[in-house]
């Protein structure tokens, strides 16, 4: 039987992309909200970003909060919750990356909740509403700014979780690409690896037929190849923007509409960062290769269009793509083990592997089968 399409697909997010989106900001938002100004370890205000901001909305009734992480803990982002019940605010403006975005929106709903904020990232509450989120973008990998995921860790379980809430996604993300001009080159390649695993998880899987879908996700992909390979031209301002538009359609939600998805190598990957603190794209970079190979047979046709639509392979084997693949990911600095991170743990894949046991995530299913031998064999490779 042919596979059927079957979605329901919103995206209210409005982009604002481009060198003079700062100045619609006071036109984004609400001309009598309290908003609470919610950002990272403070390279905003050595950028320039924080003044632009500030000048953008002078006279509004803003309320600051910095310090969330790369990868936002329960603990920081519970005293912003906080803040936000005693200050009364009434919008929540995200400004940095993808940890910014996802801390926004869990903020959001926490806010509105008399329980444990950590029942909103476990599933056991639902949100059914949220104060309103916007996003200013200032570092292009996860497209958090434009969908309804968030990641939080809980530093006292080790563990890390991925969520879904609709009602905080944001309402507007403002995307000036001229703000990356100062981030550090290893930023740079993690987002690059980073937007390229996100179109993987929803296009490594098997030929349904979706001409739509696999051209959206094989363009995108082609891109941030390209974007690899002329490296060298990251200061300049053609190549962050495509980079940064390439980074949100990777995970605005329309490229894995109706189609079979895999996100097998981020749920694996994520215990990497909860135990050591690995940058997220590395994690993926290290992961994923072992796993497409213990999988290869579930994903050998997809992986040779992947290496000819993606990589111009001439009738290339699966095994090709994934070579190829590996190519790619090193010519950005990635590593492809755990020990190129500079792990030696010799315990590292028994780690890794309790801490699938205990988060439940030994079992990940899928078109694949993904069993428990699976799952050692792929962390075993990817760590031992």
């Amino acid at each position: 039987m042919s596979h059927l399409f079957a979605f329901d697909y919103h995206n209210p997010t409005r982009i604002v992309f481009g060198p003079d989106s700062f100045a619609q900001l006071p036109t984004l938002l609400p001309a009598d909200a309290r908003v609470l100004l919610l950002y990272g370890g403070g390279s905003i205000k050595k950028n320039g970003v924080y003044d632009g901001i500030r000048a953008a909305l002078a006279g509004r009734d803003l309320v600051e909060f910095g310090g969330v992480e790369a990868n936002p803990t329960l603990a920081t982002l519970d005293l912003a919750v906080d803040l936000v019940r005693r200050e009364k605010i009434g919008f929540i403006l995200g400004v940095g990356g993808g940890s910014v975005s996802d801390g926004a929106k869990y903020v959001a709903c926490a806010a509105l909740y008399d329980g444990d904020g950590w029942d909103i990232v476990i599933g056991k509450h639902v949100p059914q509403q949220a104060l309103p989120v916007g996003v200013v973008l200032t570092l292009p990998a996860t497209g958090s700014e434009s969908n309804a995921g968030s990641v939080v860790t809980n530093t006292a379980t080790q563990d890390k979780r991925a969520f879904f809430v609709p009602p905080a996604r944001p309402r507007f993300a403002v995307l000036n690409p001229m703000v990356m001009a100062s981030l550090p080159l290893r930023q740079l390649e993690n987002g690059i690896v980073d937007a390229f695993v996100h179109v993987c998880e929803q296009y490594l899987t098997y030929p349904v037929g979706a001409l739509v879908q696999d051209g959206y996700a094989e363009a995108v992909m082609k891109a941030l190849v390209k974007l690899g390979a002329s490296f060298d031209r990251h200061a300049e301002p053609e190549w962050q923007q495509n980079l940064m538009w390439a980074a949100n359609q990777a995970l605005c939600g329309v490229i894995g509409v109706g189609v079979p998805q895999d996100w097998a190598t981020h749920r694996i990957a994520v215990e990497l960062t909860a135990l050591w603190g690995i940058d997220h794209g590395r994690t993926l970079a290290i992961i994923q290769p072992a796993l497409l190979r213990e999988l290869i047979e579930y994903k050998r046709e997809k992986l040779e269009q992947f290496g000819r639509e993606v990589f111009g392979l001439d009738a290339p084997s699966a095994e090709d793509a994934i070579a190829a693949m590996e190519t790619f990911y090193r010519s950005v600095n990635m590593p492809l083990h755990l020990r190129d991170a500079g792990i030696s743990d010799a315990d590292a894949a028994d780690r890794v592997l309790a801490g699938l046991r205990a988060h439940g995530k030994m079992t990940l299913g899928g078109h694949a089968g993904i069993d428990e031998a699976k799952t050692e064999r792929i962390v075993r490779a990817a760590c031992d």
